[in-house]
């Protein structure tokens, strides 16, 4: 029940700030990884090499899935802005219902560019069911389809150390980030400029002007100072013996 009121709290405050969002543009704080991404994207299509997005392998039924859903947002943009190009974007994932979600972004990107004949289902792919099966399938395709730059957005562990050793092999870009600690150390220890935190969530904003993306980010700043606040209060109440 307590799901289901927060669930109808964060639509309503989506819906009233996207009303707002569009008659005021948000002002976005410069993300180094996001200027560097905007750049690699155009470069990409300038140089006719291709960029290859991995979604991790979170399980879409599970609370991990929700940065699955941020890369999903992510991939969106990439693929409209890249499927008119000689060398189209690539993607990978470790999850079945994640991978075919993966094709349908991809698809959805070629239709919203008008150019969905030249969608081809290949482009999206599942590397692997198991973590290191999965990186193992992911870190060839840099190797092999003329990549120049890695994106890794999603759930991913250990396992991407094998992605970030064949980017650095092969000279490719890496831009990443992951909502497991042990991911995220190593994309921190092996990436120029690292997304942190909730930093992931916030792709499809930074890539896309839509104004839901933007709101989705006030939306998520008024439950992080929620939360803080019932937290200060919960600590406070202990305190005087309130609780």
């Amino acid at each position: 029940m307590t799901s289901l009121i927060i669930l109808v709290i964060a639509a309503i405050l989506l819906g009233g700030i996207t009303l707002w969002k569009q008659r005021s543009p948000a002002q976005l704080r410069e993300i180094p990884a996001f200027t560097k991404l905007a750049h690699a994207l155009g470069l990409s299509i300038e140089d006719g090499k291709r960029l290859h997005i991995s979604l991790g392998r979170g399980s879409l039924l599970y609370a991990r899935g929700g940065s699955a859903f941020a890369g999903l947002a992510l991939l969106r943009n990439i693929a409209e802005r890249t499927s008119v190009s000689d060398m189209p974007s690539v993607a990978s994932a470790g999850d079945p219902a994640l991978g075919l979600l993966t094709q349908d972004t991809l698809q959805a990107g070629y239709q919203a560019a008008g150019v969905d004949e030249l969608y081809v289902p290949t482009s999206g792919r599942v590397t692997g069911l198991t973590p290191f099966s999965y990186a193992a399938g992911a870190m060839h395709i840099a190797q092999d389809e003329n990549v120049s730059t890695n994106i890794v957005i999603g759930h991913v562990g250990a396992e991407v150390g094998l992605l970030t050793e064949s980017s650095d092999r092969n000279n490719v870009n890496l831009i990443g980030a992951s909502d497991d600690l042990a991911g995220q150390s190593i994309l921190y220890a092996n990436t120029q400029d690292p997304l942190i935190g909730e930093e992931l969530f916030a792709a499809g904003a930074y890539l896309n002007s839509d104004a839901t993306h933007a709101a989705s980010l006030t939306v998520q700043d008024i439950f992080r100072w929620v939360i803080i606040l019932v937290i200060l209060g919960g600590a406070t109440a202990k305190f005087v013996g309130v609780i």
